[in-house]
């Protein structure tokens, strides 16, 4: 008992301790910072930024909807589940076609401007 409220009292006091001895051995660890961007174009900043956007959101996109089909099993015929199932459903199509339609416009206008 008395260890938790000293810690309690003491939470900044530690976290300062731990901040001050972790930050020298991560900051000296290596001497080089690598650019994990890789391009020097505008375009390729967007194309890089909207890759990581697709990479991290399409595993999102299918847990929804295994969410979504999880919530029509549990219905079991109740009208108002049933209308709430929909519309996650509904939503989770919304984000799909929005999160790959961002990348087909930003192909469309690369390639646009590569053209001009």
């Amino acid at each position: 008992m008395k260890m938790k409220n000293y810690i309690k009292k003491n939470m900044f006091g530690i976290l300062l301790t731990t901040f001050m001895f972790t930050v020298p051995i991560l900051s000296f660890g290596d001497e080089t910072i690598i650019n994990p961007i890789k391009s020097k174009s505008i375009t390729g900043l967007i194309k890089t930024i909207l890759e990581g956007i697709i990479k991290i959101g399409m595993p999102v996109v299918v847990l929804a909807i295994i969410y979504s089909g999880f919530l029509f099993v549990s219905a079991r015929g109740n009208s108002e589940k049933l209308g709430k199932a929909k519309d996650s459903l509904l939503y989770t199509l919304i984000g799909v076609a929005i999160l790959l339609g961002s990348w087909a416009i930003a192909q469309l206008i690369t390639d646009t401007v590569k053209a001009l």
